[in-house]
């Protein structure tokens, strides 16, 4: 039975684990591994953007190119999906051309039916509900920062979307501590914290709070993502509901001294973020934009063994 990754859960700790050694190896080797490129030869990857997509598609697209494989990248609006073609026969059909499907879109069921229609692995690259590459990414940020990811506390600020979820999920999985902070009405779906507290290993833990400083409190990162969200309205009020959870050096200043800052990107400097820690001496910002491509090709390797 094919192995998918739709929202983090589907991981071991253990598993997570070597998956995130494995994407520093890759790291640390990129020139030697790209030399090679027989890992995926004869290996085509399915990828399907209905969403707008920089890193993702970059680092997706490079991962299995540098692997040795064939990215075969397709717009939903090309595909006859447009048409009104089934999720189920889009399964069925590209599991007889390819080896894996990474599919980026809006509604999570949308991913759901792919994984449960295919015969080939599917992994996630972004829905409404969760972001799970990019949260990967971000742990092995924090990993090459502090040494390990066990005991860490990472706050995040700002509106509770899919990559909170994603945070929560593998913070958990991982042994940390993801505290989250947002105003009433923005904090993440009941069943992304059901779920992060669920597969939580020890020390693993969720808090909710609607105290920004209260979760950046002694926090080894603090982190944010724009406030409106790639297909939410452009609506003022939802940025004037947010500005007080603003990731800036006031709130930085209850973090760690050792702290960084964290984006996923595109960002909006002077909005969910000041430009002076976007840019700043203690952001990681860009290492995690980087670590998109690594933790790819080791997420791929795991998924096809």
């Amino acid at each position: 039975m094919a192995q998918h990754f739709l929202t983090g859960a589907e991981l071991t700790p253990s598993e997570l684990s070597s998956v995130l050694a494995r994407a520093a190896d890759l790291k640390a080797n990129r020139a030697e591994l790209a030399a090679s490129r027989g890992k995926f030869a004869a290996k085509t990857v399915a990828l399907i953007f209905e969403r707008p997509s920089t890193r993702t598609r970059m680092s997706s697209e490079i991962a299995v190119h540098e692997l040795g494989g064939h990215p075969m990248v397709l717009s939903g609006e090309t595909m006859q999906l447009s048409r009104g073609e089934s999720i189920k026969d889009t399964a069925l059909v590209t599991s007889r051309f390819a080896h894996a499907i990474g599919i980026r879109t809006g509604s999570h069921a949308t991913v759901e039916t792919l994984a449960a229609e295919a015969s080939i692995p599917v992994f996630n690259l972004l829905t409404e509900e969760h972001h799970p590459c990019q949260a990967l990414a971000d742990l092995l940020t924090l990993q090459e920062r502090f040494g390990t990811l066990e005991g860490l506390r990472l706050a995040y600020v700002g509106d509770g979307n899919n990559v909170t979820a994603s945070l929560m999920v593998l913070g958990a999985l991982a042994g940390m501590t993801v505290a989250v902070a947002t105003p009433d009405g923005y904090a993440p779906a009941p069943t992304a914290v059901e779920l992060a507290e669920s597969v939580a290993t020890a020390g693993g833990a969720v808090e909710l709070t609607g105290d920004a400083q209260q979760a950046a409190a002694e926090a080894d990162a603090i982190y944010t993502d724009v406030w409106v969200s790639m297909g939410d309205a452009d609506s003022e009020a939802k940025k004037s509901d947010l500005f007080a959870y603003q990731l800036n050096s006031a709130l930085m200043s209850h973090a760690k001294p050792t702290a960084i800052a964290l984006h996923c990107l595109p960002a909006h400097p002077d909005e969910e973020i000041t430009a002076d820690v976007l840019y700043g001496q203690q952001s990681a910002v860009f290492d995690q934009a980087e670590n998109r491509l690594h933790v790819q090709k080791a997420l791929l390797e795991h998924l096809l063994g």
